[in-house]
């Protein structure tokens, strides 16, 4: 008996990256700003700076971002202050967008969407940015990002591993630049 023809497929199992596949679906965030829902692909209305989502979902649960917060050598007092989360968010925000200059951070002033994510309130200017990192004293700047790097690399570190690097070289196709011995 013949398979009706919607049963049929057009490729074999070993080419099964040519079918058509339907989109991801759209999974659950939680954030400080609210739940999210999140999908990916090129029908998927996103922001371009998206991925913050993912950093901001591993900030939260595990205290990373409220300790970076706590620890800050930034205090600000006054009625015109940005607060140390404004600063630092907006700082971060800059450097997950891929900007190492303080001119960069004026791309990210007009985000709405990523802000609430970090809890700040509003993104500053870079002029902020720039006096309030300005008034942080060296040494104390350094042992405080040291400390958060060490606080987010000791867990790792604790369980005993073995890192096993296989360092041999493998020819590809009979020959490869740089190999030497055996036959060539």
């Amino acid at each position: 008996m013949p398979l009706p023809s919607s049963l049929l497929c057009t490729h074999p199992a070993g080419e099964r990256f040519f079918a058509p596949q339907k989109p991801p679906p759209a999974w659950p965030v939680d954030t400080p700003g609210g739940g999210l829902l999140r999908g990916v692909g090129s029908g998927c209305a996103g922001h371009p700076r998206g991925t913050v989502i993912f950093f901001a979902q591993f900030l939260h649960p595990g205290g990373r971002w409220a300790r970076l917060l706590e620890g800050s050598p930034l205090r600000h007092h006054g009625n015109r202050s940005s607060g140390a989360c404004n600063v630092v968010g907006t700082a971060a925000l800059s450097i997950l967008c891929g900007h190492w200059r303080y001119a960069h951070l004026n791309a990210v002033r007009g985000d709405t969407l990523n802000p609430p994510l970090l809890g700040m309130t509003h993104v500053v200017s870079e002029d902020v940015v720039r006096r309030a990192l300005k008034r942080i004293e060296e040494r104390t700047g350094l042992a405080w990002l040291a400390g958060e790097l060490r606080a987010c690399v000791e867990p790792v570190l604790s369980p005993p591993w073995i890192l096993d690097i296989d360092v041999s070289v493998k020819p590809l196709y009979g020959h490869q630049q740089g190999r030497g011995g055996g036959r060539e």
